[in-house]
């Protein structure tokens, strides 16, 4: 018996019809001893990988239809209690639809009207506060003991020259044009949502039905279990978030009013849209308050706006987040933080914010696999020795 032998395991003995040639290893055993099974499994595993790593090239290359499409499901899905609550009213599809997507547009026109307004009446002093507030910051810099003024002004200095070089190079010039087409494919992939989500309103059960037209026995009730999974998973995502980020938004801008934090109410809307990147919106859009009181309003102030943050934060963690959301579309941090980080190198922001809620779509497919209330075979709960 060979090392290989004793380390992949014992090969099995020639069939009768395989030729006994003295030297020579038949060609069936290649296969079929530890390594002929380890060279299989590692081919399918290449092949696997292949396969994903060529749907994820496709997939940044179709971004503009994919993440409408996605986006257009979540929204979906997130009204289809309201969709179905005016179907059972006898409302015609197309005017349930077409109210459901109006009542989008008022809201979403309504914020951004509100924070246009609020970003013009108060420009103008939180610029110059903030002009003030980092020549303060300069001359504290030049204040400390190990570093002298002249090297700080030495690379004050350098550093405005590279921009001005920047702003002045033909660099800035081809970012422009990169934006004028950032530009153009924002509006495209939002009349193709708009579109999307019109119809996926409309005639969201035709379509699921027409998709489920291949599917037989076993395979159409796990189709079935993995679609209304999806659906519900989605809509009590973004249902569950949207509740937890307008208290948020509220908690946090009452915090800004009674300071006199300026743009208190774009600040408060944005805390709301951060709050749907998981682990660090809530802390990005508070560092975004707390600079802003810092630099009109000083540093009391700043602390203060800081403790607000910390305050809603951990009141929405150990409270109003385990009540609104549910056990249910508790996800791990770890997988949360994987999931985040993947989808931002894959889609940016918006992969950021699309990132968790597939994969809690993916976590709740994967726990009605095999039945209602039966996961997939390899995710089951092991029961130790002993226990009953």
């Amino acid at each position: 018996m060979s090392w290989l032998s004793r380390i992949f395991g014992t090969a099995p003995e020639p069939r009768a019809t395989e030729a006994a040639t003295p030297g020579r290893t038949p060609v069936g055993r290649l296969w079929t001893d530890g390594l002929g099974s380890t060279a299989t499994r590692a081919l399918q595993l290449l092949i696997v990988l292949a396969i994903v790593a060529v749907a994820v090239i496709g997939m940044m290359q179709l971004t503009v239809v994919i993440i409408p499409v996605l986006l257009a499901l979540i929204f979906a899905s997130s009204f289809e209690p309201i969709m179905r609550w005016m179907r059972n009213k006898g409302v015609p599809s197309v005017l349930a639809t077409i109210a459901a997507l109006l009542a989008i547009v008022v809201v979403l026109g309504g914020i951004g009207w509100l924070i246009t307004w609020q970003v013009r009446a108060q420009w103008d002093d939180l610029y110059a506060q903030a002009s003030d507030g980092i020549s303060k910051v300069v001359e504290w810099v030049q204040a400390l003991p190990f570093l002298e003024s002249d090297e700080l002004q030495t690379q004050i200095a350098e550093l405005q020259e590279t921009v001005i070089g920047f702003l002045t190079s033909s660099q800035f010039g081809s970012g422009a044009i990169a934006g004028v087409g950032a530009a153009a494919n924002f509006v495209t992939g939002l009349v193709l949502m708009i579109v999307v989500l019109f119809f996926f309103l409309k005639d969201g059960p035709q379509i699921w039905e027409f998709l489920m037209r291949p599917f037989t026995g076993e395979g159409y009730a796990r189709a079935q279990r993995v679609g209304s999974k999806t659906v519900e998973t989605l809509g009590g995502y973004v249902r569950g978030t949207a509740t937890v980020a307008a208290v948020d938004a509220i908690g946090i801008l009452i915090g800004l009013l009674i300071f006199q934090v300026p743009l208190a109410i774009p600040l408060a809307v944005l805390v709301f849209l951060l709050a749907f990147i998981p682990l660090v919106g809530a802390t990005v859009a508070g560092i975004l308050a707390a600079l802003v009181a810092l630099v009109a309003n000083g540093w009391l102030v700043a602390l203060a706006i800081v403790g607000i943050v910390v305050l809603v934060n951990q009141l929405e963690g150990n409270f109003l987040q385990p009540v609104v959301m549910g056990r249910s579309l508790k996800l791990h941090a770890l997988v949360i933080l994987i999931a985040l980080t993947v989808g931002t190198v894959l889609g940016g922001i918006v992969g950021a914010v699309l990132s968790v809620p597939v994969a809690a779509v993916a976590w709740g497919v994967i726990q009605v696999w095999d039945g209602e209330n039966l996961p997939a075979k390899m995710f089951r709960k092991k029961v130790r020795v002993g226990e009953r």
